[in-house]
């Protein structure tokens, strides 16, 4: 049994494809399967049931493929002890952010983070929560950024920030006459949301105590169906009603558009934003720096901001 025979069945399982697996641990197809057949010889196991399409792991597989992912972590600790003794931090971050962060927090600090790590190569992908945590747990991710709390035994949270929702209401509702805002207020027929899947859905719903049928403002002939932020922007600016937006969304609007902007009233809802990685991560310094990096480049107001009103995620 060979460390690349354990990467290969991890491979496997992680892409459920004998010629996808291949390509990602950079062998050819017949290598892969031939190394694969060796150990199941050697261990006396079929470890994949390959009449199946995707193929999937057996029941003892799944076992032996757990305990391989623990062998492998392990394995690349003695990687990262030697790479922790250098003075410079090198190597490939891989990174995954939610689509209702990534636009807003991701151009506030990966300029100078990567001037300060020339060495390190960034990789960005925008994916769904549910998407970075499968992705951390089969190891296709190094770190996500994300909202929390998760409640996953599986991921360990490192909190950043805390951040308030706005609200941004058409400038003919009546709301857009109030200085403030309070969340009994807003009524179901004047809310834009996002598709299912996106944690800001849940939460806005939360705020709003409607529970999670929504699709979008019901009142109307107009039933618009999103998954992004800046088209419930305009379609509130042109259309009607109102929807909810990150705080650090607005920071950059001009001065026009952030007449439509409104806070609530406090005590002001909130959501959490995390770095998040899996129990048994690694490259810690990295991540270390990576974390320092994005605090440094937060607006004061939000930097100092304490944990309060936190809103749920729920399910996503």
């Amino acid at each position: 049994m060979t460390l690349i025979q354990l990467e290969y069945l991890v491979a496997v399982d992680t892409y459920r494809h004998f010629a996808t697996a291949a390509e990602n641990c950079f062998v050819t197809q017949p290598t892969l399967s031939m190394q694969l057949q060796k150990l199941e010889e050697e261990l006396g196991v079929q470890l994949f049931d390959r009449s199946r399409v995707p193929v999937r792991p057996t029941e003892i597989g799944k076992e032996i493929i757990a305990q391989a992912r623990v062998v492998l972590a392990e394995s690349k600790k003695i990687q990262e002890l030697v790479q922790n003794q250098k003075k410079e931090l090198s190597g490939e971050l891989r990174i995954g952010v939610i689509p209702t962060l990534a636009p807003y927090l991701m151009p506030l600090f990966i300029t100078s983070f990567l001037e300060k790590y020339p060495q390190v190569r960034v990789v960005v992908q925008e994916l769904l929560t549910n998407e970075i945590v499968s992705k951390l747990n089969h190891e296709l991710l190094d770190v996500g950024l994300l909202v929390t709390p998760l409640e996953n035994k599986t991921i360990k949270e490192l909190p950043l920030f805390y951040e308030a929702f706005m609200v941004y209401v058409n400038p003919q509702h009546s709301l857009a006459k109030q200085k403030e805002i309070d969340p009994t207020e807003l009524l179901p027929d004047d809310l834009w949301v996002l598709n299912e899947g996106h944690c800001f859905r849940s939460q806005v719903l939360n705020i709003c105590n409607r529970g999670g049928s929504m699709g979008g403002s019901e009142g109307a002939n107009l039933d618009y169906r999103s998954g992004s932020l800046e088209t419930l922007k305009r379609i509130v600016e042109t259309q009607h009603g109102l929807t909810l937006l990150p705080e650090l969304s607005v920071l950059e609007m001009p001065e026009e558009k952030k007449r439509l902007i409104r806070p609530f009233s406090e005590p002001q809802p909130l959501r959490e934003v995390s770095l998040v990685v899996h129990k048994s991560f690694l490259k810690k310094k990295l991540i270390e720096a990576l974390q320092k990096e994005i605090v440094d480049s937060l607006p004061a107001t939000i930097r100092n901001r304490k944990k309060q009103h936190v809103v749920e995620v729920g399910e996503v």
